[in-house]
C-alpha cells in the first residue's frame, strides 16, 4: 500500500510540473531573496527600455531657433592654487593637460596657476598648439553643423548669458571651433564631457582672461607630469620681486654714459 501511494505521488508531481507555465518551469533561478523568473526579468527590461525611450524623446526636443542667454551678471575673478614646474616653460604660456584635467598658466620662476577643467569626452580628444585669436565676454553660441547632426533640435544660436553653455568668457583657439570657456554647470568640471572645448569655472576663466591675451600660446598635451604642489629647492631663490599676475615683459637694455 505504501509503495502504491509513493508511486501515485510521483505521478501527480510529474503532472503538475508538466502543466506549469513554460517560462516558470524552465526559467526559474534562485537569487539572494528567492526564485527569479524570466518573466520578471523581461518585464524589468521593458520598463528600462520605456524609460530610455522617454529620455531620448526629451533629448531630441527642439529648442527655439534663436534663444536668449539670460542675465549677464558681473563675475569676480578668482585665483586658483599655484603649483611648481620641474621644467623651464616660457612665462605667459598656457598648457592644457587633458589627462590630468588641468590648465596651467605659466608664471615666472617655474610656477603656474593650476585651474581644474573639463576636457573632451572619448572620441573628441585632441592635442596640438594654437594661439588665442580673440577673447569675448558672455559670448554667443552657434552650434556647428556636426553638432546639429549629433543632436537634432539644437538652436541656431544662443545669445550670451547664464543659460549659454559658453559661460562668462571665451578664449578662442586659432581658427578652430575649440575654445577655453566658462561654464554654468560646476558639476561638469573635472570630467571628460565636452565636444573638444575646455570648460572652466566662470570665476577662473575671468581670472585667466586678465592674464592671457590675443596671441598667447596654448599647448594641449595628453599628459604633463612635471608639476608639484611644493616648491623645489632650485626655485627658492628665483623669482624674487616678481608678481604672481605679472605678464612676461621684455627687458630694455640701458646704455651707460661715460
Amino acid at each position: 500500500m505504501r509503495c502504491s501511494r509513493a508511486v501515485l505521488l510521483c505521478v501527480i508531481a510529474g503532472a503538475a510540473a508538466t502543466l506549469a507555465p513554460p517560462q516558470v518551469r524552465a526559467q526559474a533561478q534562485w537569487g539572494s531573496s528567492g526564485p527569479v523568473f524570466q518573466s520578471d526579468v523581461e518585464k524589468r527590461e521593458r520598463q528600462l527600455e520605456a524609460e530610455r525611450a522617454e529620455r531620448r524623446k526629451y533629448s531630441t526636443m527642439p529648442y527655439p531657433k534663436f534663444m536668449e542667454g539670460g542675465a549677464k551678471p558681473d563675475i569676480a575673478p578668482e585665483k586658483p592654487p599655484v603649483v611648481y614646474l620641474e621644467r623651464d616653460e616660457p612665462a605667459g604660456t598656457i598648457i592644457v593637460d587633458t589627462g590630468g584635467r588641468k590648465l596651467y598658466y605659466v608664471l615666472p620662476g617655474r610656477r603656474a596657476y593650476a585651474y581644474p577643467i573639463s576636457v573632451g569626452r572619448e572620441g573628441f580628444e585632441w592635442t596640438g598648439t594654437e594661439r588665442v585669436s580673440r577673447i569675448v565676454s558672455w559670448p554667443s553660441w552657434t552650434p556647428p553643423p556636426e553638432m546639429h547632426k549629433r543632436q537634432p533640435g539644437l538652436p541656431i544660436t544662443v545669445s550670451g548669458g547664464l543659460i549659454n553653455p559658453l559661460g562668462a568668457k571665451a578664449l578662442y583657439l586659432g581658427g578652430t571651433i575649440y575654445r577655453i570657456h566658462g561654464t554654468n554647470n560646476a558639476r561638469s568640471i573635472g570630467r571628460a564631457s565636452s565636444s573638444g572645448c575646455f570648460r572652466m569655472m566662470n570665476e577662473h576663466v575671468v581670472h585667466l582672461a586678465t592674464l592671457a591675451g590675443v596671441g598667447t600660446v596654448v599647448r594641449v598635451v595628453k599628459d604633463y607630469p612635471a608639476v608639484s604642489s611644493s616648491a623645489p629647492l632650485s626655485s627658492l631663490f628665483s623669482g624674487f620681486g616678481s608678481s604672481d599676475d605679472a605678464k612676461p615683459q621684455r627687458s630694455k637694455a640701458k646704455s651707460k654714459k661715460k
